[in-house]
Parts: structure tokens; sequence; C-alpha cells
């Protein structure tokens, strides 16, 4: 394909996302139509819409009307592309820009347009971050790193730099954690990779492996809120004797193969039982939350979220924080984590259930930003005084 032909079957799935489908299943059902679309062909369609997705907003403004192929060349005039270049007509790329199109579009005006937020969030930004809301909406536009976690329980940093690089991909260590490693070429090679087929490695965000590290000595550990079990296989690295729960079980449903590459044990608790395996000595709480500093992976998830769905989070939150305050052994450590940067999901939650309940005291808090480097991630260590 050529670039054209990229830009306008990128058009067609933001058409389609315009008018309600998930965009996994607008890329799904276009590349199933499109045979003929190479790998890398795949690649630059989806890099076109996620990189619209992040600037929905902007990218409408600049390109003056709500439709995928304004969008488009809002898209195109953000990196300074004049779009009659790839608007031509010729084959299967779009058709010319008419007198109208070319005279439509102008730089963002509002602030929610130029932070590429819904409105009402730009508030909950500001009283979050102060200086830093700016900054931070703007870094939630750009593409996110990819970040490995070395398998430490198996392998050594040095070997599996070398391995990976010797299928050309290239990393840098990632600040954030030891175990981190950024990777700076070979991206979409990372998955048929040795280091990764044989256990090596895994992508994780740095923030969420920053998070795991420094939780004390080794014991009895839940990964209450598991999902897909990054965290949880990221404890059993550490030699920590892992549980796995979810409320949803088949978020979970690759967590077994997982461990088994990694060479670890996890054990795999329903939901509805874990109180009758309690108490940990580590429980580990990774929140349902609105995964704001997670938009830059997933920027459907700004658009999507309301003022209602955030308050309803905020309730969720403080009932499973709650019901795992129960299942704390006595010495023994309670986290509370998101994947948000608002304080009414993070600090203020925590200072919520420090009041409610007396045996627990606060050790520390750690918020990390959203940048090259990683996530935004929110953590709380806090202790069960018994």
């Amino acid at each position: 394909m050529k670039p054209g032909a990229r830009v306008a079957a990128a058009i067609e799935i933001l058409d389609a996302i315009a008018d309600g489908q998930a965009a996994e299943q607008a890329l799904s059902r276009w590349a199933r139509a499109s045979r003929f679309a190479g790998s890398k062909d795949r690649a630059a369609v989806r890099d076109h819409v996620f990189d619209v997705l992040r600037h929905w907003r902007s990218d409408a403004a600049r390109g003056g009307a709500q439709t995928g192929r304004a969008r488009m060349i809002g898209r195109l005039r953000a990196q300074e592309i004049d779009p009659d270049k790839v608007f031509d007509g010729q084959g299967h790329a779009p058709a010319p820009l008419s007198d109208t199109e070319r005279a439509m579009g102008e730089a963002p005006s509002t602030r929610g347009e130029a932070w590429d937020l819904p409105d009402w969030l730009a508030p909950v930004f500001e009283e979050s971050l102060g200086a830093a809301a700016e900054e931070t909406a703007l870094a939630l536009t750009g593409r996110a790193p990819v970040t490995l976690r070395i398998n430490t329980a198996t392998s050594a940093p040095d070997a599996v730099r070398s391995e990976l690089l010797q299928d050309d991909i290239e990393v840098v260590a990632n600040p954030r954690a030891d175990t981190a490693l950024t990777v700076v070429e070979g991206a979409r090679r990372v998955r048929n990779s040795s280091a990764y087929r044989e256990g090596r490695i895994e992508i994780q965000d740095a923030a969420s492996q920053a998070a795991v590290l420094g939780l004390g000595r080794v014991g009895r550990a839940l990964d209450l809120c598991a999902g897909g079990g990054g965290k949880a296989l990221a404890l059993a690295a550490q030699g920590w004797s892992v549980t796995a729960s979810d409320i949803d079980a088949k978020r979970m449903k690759d967590l077994p193969a997982r461990a088994e590459r990694g060479q670890h044990e996890i054990e795999i608790c329903p939901a509805d039982q874990v109180e009758t395996v309690a108490p940990f000595d580590l429980v580990f709480v990774d929140a349902p939350c609105s995964g704001s500093g997670t938009w830059r992976r997933t920027p459907e998830a700004k658009w999507a979220l309301t003022s209602e769905r955030l308050a309803e989070l905020v309730r969720i939150q403080r009932e499973v924080v709650a019901k795992a305050a129960r299942l704390v052994a006595p010495g023994g450590t309670l986290v509370y984590a998101t994947c948000s940067v608002f304080d009414c999901e993070n600090s203020d939650q925590v200072q919520w259930f420090v009041g409610q309940n007396s045996s627990f005291d606060m050790c520390s808090e750690t918020s990390w930003p959203v940048d090259g480097w990683g996530d935004g991630f929110y953590r709380a260590l806090l202790t069960h005084a018994g």
C-alpha cells in the first residue's frame, strides 16, 4: 500500500469508530476485509488511527470537521505534512481536497481542544496535577514507550540485553526500575524473540514494575485485582509465593501459560473464595480506575469517561480496598495502586481509608508521571499494625 492508501484506510476506520465501533474491532474488520495489506501496512494504518484517537479534538479543529477525513487532514497538518501531497486521488489515495477543505480548520482554541481532553476533565487535571496539568495532558497525546521486564528469577540483565540484540531489538536501561528495559528499536519484533518466547522477558510498563519493588521481606502475596497478571508474575520473580484473583476470572485466562513460560508457580483463586486462603503477608490492590495514566495506550477510554463513571469508580475502589484490608495478616502490608493521575482515585482514597481503619498506618506514597519512561501510576504502602 502507498502512503495515500494507508491514510484512506485510516479514514474508513476512524469513521467506523465515530459511529460507535471499538477501535480494535474496527481495525480487525478492516484487516479481514483487506487481505492484500501486509504487516507493515497494517502497522502503519494502526499508527494513523491511534495517533488521531489521541488527538481526537485537536485534529478535528485543525481539519475543520469531525469526520475521519477531516481529522486525518488535521493530523497531517499537525505533523507539518501538506495534505494535498497525500490527498491526491491517485490509486487508492483519498480524493483531492476541495477549496472549502483547504480553507477550513484552525489551531485548537479552547483548553479542551489544546489539551485533547473532554471539557469537564480539564479542571480535574488542574486540581490533581497543578502546574503539571498541561504537560501531563499533552504527554498523553504521544505514543507510549515499549518496556520490558527482565525475569530476574531466570535471567541476568546483561545476558538478556545481548540476546535481544541478536534478534535486532535494541534496549536501554529504564531508570524507574532495575528490571526495566525500554525498547528503542525493534519493538514489533519483541513477541517473536527467543527471550520473550522462553520467558526471560515480559512486556510491562516501568511504573508497574517499580510498584512491586521494595515491598519488604518476601512471603505470601495476593494480587487481588490481578487482571492479566503482570504484577503477580513480577512478584513471583522476586520470590513471593503468589495467589492471583480477579472478580472477572476471564481476565486471568492467559496467566497460567505466562507463569509456566516464566517458570513461576502462581495459584489462581476465585474471587468468592479468597477469604478462605487469607491472611497474606502482602495484599496488592491494583484497583479498577479511570486508567488516566495510560491513555496513550487506550485513548478511547479518555473520550468514554464521564463524571458519573469516575464517581462510580471511586465508590468501587473504596469497596475493594476495604475488602483487601481484611485479607492482610497482622504486621503485613497493603498496597493500594492505580494507573490514574487523579487525586480522587489516589491520595484522597488513601486518606479516606486510613481515616476508616485505625489499624493501618501509611508508610509511603509514590506517584510516577506520564513521560518518556512510562505511564502515570500511583502507589501507597500501608502496614497492618494488628
